[in-house]
C-alpha cells in the first residue's frame, strides 16, 4: 500500500481505518479490537482515525484497553485523534448546549485525557475537529504549537475547515499544518468545485476524506450511480464500497479515505479498493452519475 508524507518524518498508509463507531459494537473486549487492527494491519493500513468525542466520548478509552492489552501493536500504528467539541454526553453530560472549545485549556485538557484513555505516550495527528466561531487563533495556534514542541503531539491539523478557517488559524502558528479531513465522496462531491480539494491540492497539503462511502448511502439503492459502481464492481471482482474509495484515490490531491467498519469480513476488504485501476472516462462516468448530468 502507497503512504502519503504529511512531513520530512511522519507518513499515514493511504487507506485510513476510522474508529467512530468502534463502541457501537457488541463487543468492544480488547482482544476483539486488537483483532481488527490487526486485520488494517495485515493489508498495510497502518493509520487509525479517532476522536475525544467518539462513541459518546468512550471509544478512545476502548482502543487504550486494546493496546494495554496487546502491547506489541502501537509501534506499528499512526493514531490521528481530534477535540473541540462538546456536547452534553458522557463526561460532559452537565452542559446545557453542544458548543465547540479551541481555548487553551480545552485543548491541553482533551490531549492529556486522549492520552490517557489511549494509553499512549504521544499523538500521531491531532486535529481542531469543527471551526469554532468563538476561536481565538493567535491562543489556539500556540497552544498547538506548544503541543508538538512538548512531543504529546508530532503533528497538528484541523476537520471540517474551509480555506479561509485553514488560512485564519495558520496565520497564529510557527508549526505547519498538514491536513484537514472533510466530507467527500461520490454522495458528496461539492468539495471538487468549491475550492476546498484546490486550495489543498495547490498547498500540497493530502486530505483525509471521512465518509467516503457516502454514510452508506452508496451501498443501497439501485440508481445510475450505483449501476455504473456495479459495472465497474464486476470488472474487478470488487464490491461498490473499494469503487467509492477508488473513485478518491483517482484524484491527484492525495486524498486519504478514512473507512469504518465493526464487521471483521469487511475490515479485510478495505484494501481492495487498490485493485481498481480508473481511467479518466470511467471516472468522469461515476462523476456525471453523482451530479446527475453531463458536466457544462
Amino acid at each position: 500500500m502507497d503512504r502519503i508524507s504529511l512531513t520530512s518524518d511522519l507518513s499515514f498508509s493511504q487507506l485510513i481505518y476510522g474508529m467512530w463507531r468502534i463502541g457501537d459494537d457488541e463487543n468492544t473486549a480488547p482482544d476483539h479490537v486488537a483483532a481488527k487492527i490487526q486485520s488494517c494491519l495485515d493489508q498495510g493500513i497502518t493509520t487509525f482515525d479517532q476522536a475525544d468525542i467518539y462513541g459518546g466520548y468512550v471509544a478512545e478509552a476502548i482502543l487504550g484497553a486494546a493496546l494495554k492489552a496487546n502491547p506489541g501493536l502501537r509501534n506499528q500504528m499512526e493514531i490521528v485523534t481530534k477535540c473541540d467539541i462538546v456536547a452534553p454526553m458522557g463526561r460532559y453530560a452537565d452542559k446545557k448546549v453542544k458548543y465547540y472549545d479551541t481555548s487553551r485549556a480545552h485543548i491541553e485538557a482533551s490531549v492529556e485525557t486522549s492520552l490517557r484513555d489511549m494509553a499512549i505516550d504521544h499523538i500521531d495527528l491531532l486535529l481542531i475537529h469543527r471551526p469554532d466561531p468563538l476561536m481565538d487563533h493567535h491562543e489556539t495556534g500556540a497552544t498547538l504549537d506548544d503541543l508538538v514542541a512538548s512531543g504529546k503531539v508530532r503533528t497538528v491539523g484541523v476537520s471540517n475547515f474551509r480555506p479561509w478557517d485553514w488560512q485564519l488559524l495558520q496565520s497564529g502558528m510557527k508549526t505547519q499544518l498538514v491536513t484537514n479531513q472533510i466530507e467527500v465522496s461520490l454522495a458528496e462531491i461539492s468539495p471538487f468545485t468549491n475550492g476546498d480539494l484546490a486550495f489543498h491540492q495547490m498547498n500540497g497539503q493530502p486530505l483525509m476524506a471521512w465518509s467516503p462511502l457516502g454514510g452508506g448511502s452508496l451501498m443501497t439503492g439501485d440508481s445510475e450511480l450505483t449501476k455504473r459502481m456495479d459495472a465497474i464492481a464486476a470488472e474487478f471482482g470488487v464490491d461498490r464500497a473499494a469503487v467509492a474509495v477508488a473513485f478518491l484515490l483517482h484524484h491527484p490531491a492525495q486524498i486519504l479515505p478514512v473507512m469504518g467498519t465493526n464487521n471483521i469480513n469487511r475490515i479485510a476488504t478495505i484494501s481492495d479498493a487498490l485493485k481498481v485501476k480508473l481511467d479518466r472516462e470511467s471516472w468522469f462516468l461515476l462523476y456525471e452519475a453523482a451530479l446527475g448530468t453531463e458536466v457544462p
